[in-house]
């Protein structure tokens, strides 16, 4: 059995630096992160900062006291953006308190930030969030370190083709500012950096066994729960295969049931088997970040060349290094192998429909890589294996979803949702439908008729008692049943209609984006400037959104 504990030697590692005179040196590493890359980033900046001789302070924005702000000198801001634009959960109170319109002008003048900002060009609001926060806090009287970085997971070489060149500049910077003081030098990029946490091997009856920790005491504080948002188990209610037996994407319908629930705890101290089955993400695409750590423990000369050159890389990685990996301490592992994150599904029901109830639409994840060994998600792998017979319950909890649902319910809806997208607009149509609301428009694109087209018989139901308008693509793209569609949705659009997307972020979310300009041109007698102009005016409305995912 083990017991996790806070690392303590990066405080003994900063001592020794501080008693050699680097003096007002802190500098706070604050991230935003919604499925743990600007973690990550946060964190590879926080150890280059240390070799350097920085005492960096490296945690998430809503687990800062923002309004100890005014008091930071050097403060680094990684933020992702999501949604439409959105921050990420855990910077959400920061980002409300920072924007408020209240704050003095000069609130932040003693401070000097750097933002990175992490973001997917294919999304209209791309790295929304990163220039947003860097805009507000010149407005607060801080001055900017460097420019903002904006990395794109779009570019040909990920967002690594920014993150590293911005790292680098921001430490030059940092130096000629606070340069080293005499006899210090930065450390070697081949010094191994203390773990982040370390570990307590315990024997059966809890008695601490002998380890290179052994002799630390037990003082310090348990690590806090596996779970964020508090999860609940939900009751696994059914299980089933919505597309056909033929059929080369496996989806399901997931019911749960979501009364009478309570929150899990954290075992402590737990055995290595439960905390690689529920905390460490061992199937993951490993990060740049895995690759540079393993480096600190390669002995043979043939494997360093190869994780010199695996700045990224796919598969099974520890087996590829059989001379590494078991130089590899086991307290390393929480340095290297990230956290099970959650996995967002949207909301496929309304409580309005099925009491007591929420359904999730899943397709199974399951990928090749250069590696012949086939991927699956973790996620959507365990949901289609479980068995509601057997009784599982399936940890969750709800948050609000990107897409704001006009608040006028009588307001025409136009909705685009090929796939696994369709998920978000069954719950608002369930729910419109309840409150015998009929002015809602579906376009609903798949592969095949007979095998992939999801809740077919409900759209048909709805169809045939006038309560929606359905129109569907089968092997080809949604955006030519929007041009088909023409006046039927460019008269509703031009009434004040709003128009919603959902699905795969590829390619789909820009086409139909540029289907609506066409329809506008042809049906609304509009140039292709006015076009423009009438849809960025819908986004400004929250009018026009989406809602896409890789």
């Amino acid at each position: 059995m083990t017991r996790l504990l806070n690392e303590d030697e990066d405080v003994n590692y900063l001592l020794i630096t501080s008693t050699m005179g680097v003096d007002n040196r802190g500098v706070l590493v604050l991230f935003g992160s919604q499925t743990g890359t600007a973690q990550d980033v946060a964190e590879k900046i926080g150890r280059e900062a240390k070799r350097r001789h920085f005492l960096p302070r490296v945690m998430a924005l809503d687990n800062y006291n923002v309004a100890d702000l005014i008091q930071e000198n050097l403060t680094v801001f990684v933020c992702s953006t999501t949604g439409q634009g959105d921050p990420p959960d855990n910077m959400m109170k920061f980002w409300k308190f920072i924007m408020r319109k209240n704050l003095p002008k000069d609130s932040l003048c003693q401070l000097s930030h750097a933002v990175l900002g992490l973001g997917d060009s294919s999304y209209p609001k791309f790295n929304f969030v990163g220039k947003k926060l860097h805009r507000r806090l010149e407005q607060l009287g801080s001055s900017g370190l460097v420019n903002i970085g904006l990395a794109d997971d779009q570019h040909d070489l990920g967002a690594d083709a920014v993150v590293y060149p911005w790292m680098e500049g921001l430490f030059t910077r940092l130096l000629s500012l606070y340069p080293l003081p005499p006899g210090l030098d930065i450390v070697p990029a081949d010094v191994r950096p203390p773990a982040r946490f370390r570990v307590q091997f315990l024997t059966e009856n809890g008695e601490n066994q002998a380890s290179e920790n052994s002799e630390h005491d037990q003082s310090h504080p348990d690590v806090p729960g596996w779970f964020p948002g508090q999860p609940f188990p939900a009751r696994l209610l059914a299980n089933e295969r919505v597309t056909a037996r033929d059929h080369f994407q496996d989806t399901r319908l997931i019911r749960l049931n979501i009364s009478g629930t309570s929150a899990p705890k954290l075992p402590q101290p737990c055995t290595v088997h439960y905390l690689v089955q529920n905390y460490l993400d061992i199937n993951c695409v490993p990060r740049r970040s895995f690759f540079e750590m393993m480096l600190y423990f390669a002995d043979d000369e043939l494997e360093k060349d190869k994780l010199q050159e695996f700045c990224s890389a796919e598969g099974q990685v520890l087996h590829d290094f059989p001379k590494t990996s078991p130089n590899i301490p086991f307290q390393y592992l929480f340095d290297m192998i990230p956290v099970l994150q959650p996995r967002s599904f949207s909301i496929a029901s309304s409580i309005k429909a099925h009491p007591g109830e929420i359904h999730l639409l899943v397709a199974v994840v399951k990928y090749k890589t250069r590696i012949q060994a086939p991927r699956q998600g973790v996620c959507s792998t365990w949901l289609a294996s479980l068995d509601p017979s057997c009784g599982p319950t399936v940890p969750l909890w709800v948050k609000k979803g990107t897409i704001k649902f006009p608040c006028d319910a009588q307001m025409p809806v136009v909705m685009v949702g090929p796939g696994t997208g369709v998920a978000p607009f069954r719950s608002f149509i369930e729910e419109r439908v309840a409150d015998k609301i009929k002015e809602n428009t579906l376009f609903f694109g798949c592969r095949y008729k007979a095998k992939d087209f999801y809740f077919e018989n409900q759209w048909n139901n709805y169809v045939q008692e006038n309560q929606m308008t359905l129109y569907t693509a089968f092997s080809r793209d949604n955006e030519h049943a929007i041009k088909d569609a023409g006046k039927d949705i460019c008269d509703p659009l031009l009434a004040g209609a709003f128009f919603f997307v959902a699905g795969n972020s590829k390619n789909m979310p820009e086409a139909v984006r540029e289907a609506v300009k066409d329809v506008l041109i042809t049906h609304g007698h509009m140039d292709r400037e006015q076009a423009d102009t009438y849809i960025q005016t819908m986004d400004r409305q929250k009018r026009y959104q989406a809602e896409t995912w890789s």
